[in-house]
């Protein structure tokens, strides 16, 4: 980790993000996203960062802003990303000023932020593709109109029934594929029993938070046949102390956490504590994805496609090629990678 970097210029902006389609999950229908960016500057170098926040917590980009506002002195006085995790809890405001501190330290040492953080260069990933919880016709024309995918993730609600013909339609739309599940807490225990076998028929290979955040003594003993990842139940470095014995796998979403900074310590605490590790996304555009491609190199599974709904990307932007993405060095952190 770096020192403080002094004498910076904070900027912020609230953007609307239009979403190609409707997009349903568990008790939620998304249409647009806000998103924020945050700019800080030294000299003639700037750094950005993106986020989304973490809506079931009410962390939403304007109250987002508003936090902000309220330590900007504290942040254009200079800070570094330790100083930074103690001045802001996790969550969406923290994980925007500590994506736009990687960046710009990223131009001012010349170096890529992968090499910053001590990694190998990276390389492109296989990605889920999301499928949204409709009706099973439509999330099996939404699974084959991902042609080049070779993962996907499909949406669930906690309606057994119906979230069984989703099962099934998805896995017969596309034989092919990797596929997991993300029930978004919609599940009890009572609900999903009949759900399981047909995970099984369909070789569904991750099931993503079946139960409601608080209720997670409920995955104590099921002893389910496929891994189940945390979402909603793991936010930060202090809550996945809570997952062995409960949790295969831990999601990883830079909102969630505070940033890039507080997900590498994530991943490596989580394979210390013999987790596997996931990243994900809230809806963003390539500048929220380039900084969870980084932590993406150390991860199990990558679900970055947050930008594949949107009807407009920013530009460069990642890259989506047989089912794998690719973030340019120009898109985000590349300074001084020629790759």
């Amino acid at each position: 980790m770096t020192g403080k970097l002094k004498a910076l210029q904070l900027g912020r902006a609230l953007d609307g993000l239009r979403l190609k389609a409707p997009f349903r999950i568990s008790g939620h229908v998304f249409e647009t996203v806000p998103v924020l960016t945050v700019t800080l500057s030294q000299g003639s170098c700037k750094g950005e960062g993106e986020a989304a926040g973490v809506y079931y917590f009410k962390d939403l980009p304007p109250s987002m802003a508003e936090t902000l506002d309220g330590v900007a002195a504290e942040i254009e006085a200079g800070l570094g990303r330790e100083d930074l995790r103690k001045l802001l809890p996790s969550g969406g405001t923290r994980n925007a000023v500590d994506c736009a501190l990687w960046d710009l330290e990223s131009q001012l040492a010349n170096r890529p932020v992968w090499a910053l953080a001590g990694l190998e260069a990276p390389k492109p990933r296989l990605t889920t593709f999301t499928v949204g919880a409709d009706a099973p016709d439509m999330v099996a024309a939404g699974a084959k109109a991902y042609r080049g995918a070779r993962a996907l993730k499909l949406k669930l609600t906690g309606e057994t029934d119906i979230d069984i013909e989703r099962v099934r339609a998805a896995r017969r739309a596309r034989p092919d594929v990797w596929m997991g599940v993300d029930a978004n807490q919609g599940f009890t225990p009572a609900s999903l029993e009949p759900l399981v076998p047909v995970l099984l028929e369909c070789d569904v290979s991750l099931l993503e938070q079946p139960f409601a955040r608080g209720r997670e003594k409920d995955m104590e003993g099921l002893k389910l046949p496929i891994p189940v990842a945390a979402d909603e139940s793991c936010q930060n470095l202090e809550e996945l102390e809570t997952l062995p014995g409960r949790f295969d796998v831990v999601n990883i979403k830079l909102d969630k956490c505070g940033g890039l900074t507080e997900g590498l310590m994530m991943a490596a605490r989580a394979k210390q504590l013999g987790l596997k590790v996931m990243v994900g996304n809230m809806v963003g555009t390539s500048l929220a994805m380039a900084p969870a491609f980084v932590l993406g190199q150390l991860c199990d599974v990558v679900d970055l496609d947050g930008p594949v709904v949107l009807v407009q990307d920013r530009q460069p932007s990642v890259r989506y090629d047989n089912g794998e993405i690719w973030c340019p060095p120009a898109v985000w952190g590349g300074h001084g990678d020629n790759a």
